[in-house]
């Protein structure tokens, strides 16, 4: 049965890194001694060494040890074993590109479905969905293909923001971004704000936090999901 937290960001404003999500962890991976930590997506371009213990040091606060899959000889087997996997945000695009060179997108899919415990933020949390095409991130790297785990019928779009009526701004909206999306894709689109996050039992989408959540669907007028909804249920 899936087990899955699928959290907009690591850090909200004012806190340490997934601090705010603390409480939930201690929860979901209170069975759980070692956790496997995915750094590919590389925020700011750091390396794995520095990422993992970023998440490393977070963890050792509920008595939980990390370990960065960098640091296997063969990543295919990390991820058979592992009793957690945790993908950290960053860049999207280098994240896909990276899982798709080692061979991991089918393999993470497979071992989640099974069972294994999956935390994802940001970036981890994109490439949950049927495809990461609705990231917020540059395209610094090409990836083989958009496609992703696909452990959730829907895309999401982490770090969602409302337009700013006091704004002067007048790009585009996230809001324009995920219609244009929707001219070429079926895929129905979560906004995620930041501080929210999703939990995935089985079929079970539950919307957590303290902030709704925006839903768009092709040809349809967005739809705001309060906090405490099944959003499986709203598909």
């Amino acid at each position: 049965m899936k087990k899955m937290i699928i959290a907009s960001t690591s850090t909200v404003y004012g806190s340490e890194y997934l601090e705010y999500l603390m409480p939930t962890l201690e929860n979901f991976f209170k069975d759980v001694a070692c956790i496997l930590f995915i750094p590919y997506a590389r925020p700011g371009g750091i390396t794995y060494d520095a990422y993992t213990e970023i998440a490393a040091a977070a963890f050792k606060k509920m008595g939980k040890e990390v370990k960065g899959i960098h640091k296997f000889e063969n990543c295919k087997s990390a991820v058979h074993e592992a009793q957690a996997i945790f993908v950290g945000g960053g860049n999207t695009f280098l994240l896909v590109k990276t899982l798709y060179e080692k061979q991991l997108i089918s393999v993470i899919k497979k071992e989640v479905e099974k069972g294994t415990l999956y935390l994802g933020t940001s970036a981890g949390s994109n490439i949950c969905g049927p495809t990461m095409k609705t990231t917020n991130d540059m395209p610094i790297v090409y990836p083989p293909s958009f496609k992703t785990l696909g452990l959730i019928n829907f895309n999401i779009n982490p770090h969602y923001l409302d337009p700013d009526p006091k704004s002067k701004h007048k790009g585009e909206t996230r809001e324009t971004r995920i219609k244009e999306f929707h001219q070429f894709n079926n895929s129905p689109v979560l906004g995620l704000r930041e501080g929210s996050w999703l939990e995935v039992k089985a079929k079970e989408i539950l919307l957590k936090g303290d902030l709704s959540a925006r839903l768009f669907r092709k040809k349809e007028i967005p739809e705001e999901i309060p906090a405490g909804i099944r959003v499986d249920q709203k598909l």
